[in-house]
């Protein structure tokens, strides 16, 4: 249970990461009905305005639990065949031999073997920063470009495979979560965004969080500030950002008190049923984004060391801002964090990200959110 010692040590945890250089950040941590609420440091760096621990957010990829709660219920509604080929619902955007092959399942664990898009977005479109062939400038240039998500899903679909269908470890892919999104488009007859607010978002009683409608965020949240690996010093704000670049697989804007009850609410049954919920557990090793392998289910990863208590959530990272969600098996103790600044760490001279003094603080926050 929490108690005044344990708001102490949370306060001050959370006060660690600021001092380490992250300009704001806020949290929520629950043990059963008993709820603690930080911030620290500044929402906005120009007037010092402090961060607080309502603010809105942008949650990146934690939104890819949304989506994959949606196909879900619509596969337990009979519309959706988890282990049909993609090809069925969608020949014209995964046609051929991989259409055949790929199925929903491995759409949502990322065992697909679709590439992501994201580096061949800029020889095509010069959209996105690039470490080998372009600097940070390209970020301030598309600022406000609004991406197609079928030409998006196309450079995935047609870059070199990262490996064959239901081949593991699996590589995590946006383009996985493109595809579902018209999938859901295709079964519904509306659009992702609106399916996952029908279906997900309302059905939990979330009242702050929800798809973006325009290149900003409309309610109160936190400048997002970009250092991309130190190359843009100052960092500068993208809190002001079109999303239509990742749509269902990371746009989602939400609270950390949302996204704590959301997950309260999945793992208690009241998103999918017993069945889809357990389907959503079962893993597989992928290689994250970060290079690292971790095991994956259906739009879920656990977390937690040998002999310690499983945690199920998610992580999620947007220009400027990061999240992550964690809740306990038994789902009594959750927790949701969120900072203003992305991507702190220098590179070395080979273009590996240096260990940072945020990096420790961020883990010790997370141990002491999650075990006390």
């Amino acid at each position: 249970m929490t108690n005044a010692l344990e708001h102490t040590e949370l306060n001050a945890a959370l006060e660690n990461v600021h001092r380490a250089g992250i300009p704001g950040l806020f949290a929520e941590v629950c043990e059963g009905d008993k709820v603690w609420r930080g911030a620290a440091g500044v929402a906005d760096l120009a007037t010092g305005r402090p961060m607080t621990p309502d603010l809105r957010h942008r949650v990146g990829s934690v939104t890819k639990t949304f989506t994959a709660a949606a196909v879900l219920r619509q596969a337990e509604a009979g519309r959706i065949d988890l282990d049909a080929p993609v090809g069925r619902y969608l020949p014209a955007l995964v046609p051929g031999e991989r259409g055949d092959a790929i199925t929903v399942r491995m759409l949502i664990n990322h065992t697909s073997g679709l590439a992501e898009y994201l580096p061949y977005a800029y020889p095509s479109l010069r959209a996105f920063p690039d470490l080998a062939r372009t600097g940070p400038e390209s970020l301030e240039d598309h600022r406000f470009t609004r991406f197609e998500r079928d030409e998006l899903i196309g450079m995935g679909v047609t870059a070199p495979p990262a490996g064959p269908p239901g081949g593991t470890p699996g590589l995590y892919s946006n383009t996985n979560y493109l595809v579902l999104g018209a999938l859901l488009e295709k079964v519904t007859g509306t659009t992702a965004e609106r399916c996952v607010t029908r279906d997900v978002i309302r059905r939990t009683g979330l009242h702050d969080t929800g798809f973006p409608a325009g290149p900003e965020i409309r309610e109160p949240h936190a400048r997002l500030y970009e250092s991309w690996f130190g190359m843009i010093d100052p960092p500068r704000d993208h809190s002001v950002q079109d999303m239509s670049w990742v749509g269902p697989a990371a746009s989602l804007i939400s609270t950390v008190s949302d996204l704590n009850r959301f997950f309260a609410a999945l793992l208690a049954g009241d998103v999918v049923g017993p069945a889809s919920l357990e389907e959503m557990r079962r893993t597989v090793p992928v290689v994250s984004q970060e290079g690292k392998v971790i095991d994956y289910g259906l739009g879920l990863h656990p977390v937690g060391g040998p002999g310690e208590d499983t945690f199920w959530g998610h992580g999620g990272t947007v220009w400027g801002g990061g999240t992550l969600v964690m809740i306990r098996e038994d789902g009594k103790r959750r927790m949701a964090v969120a900072v203003n600044l992305q991507r702190w760490n220098r590179l070395d001279a080979s273009g590996v990200p240096r260990p940072h003094p945020i990096d420790a603080a961020l883990e010790e926050f997370h141990r002491v959110a999650m075990y006390g």
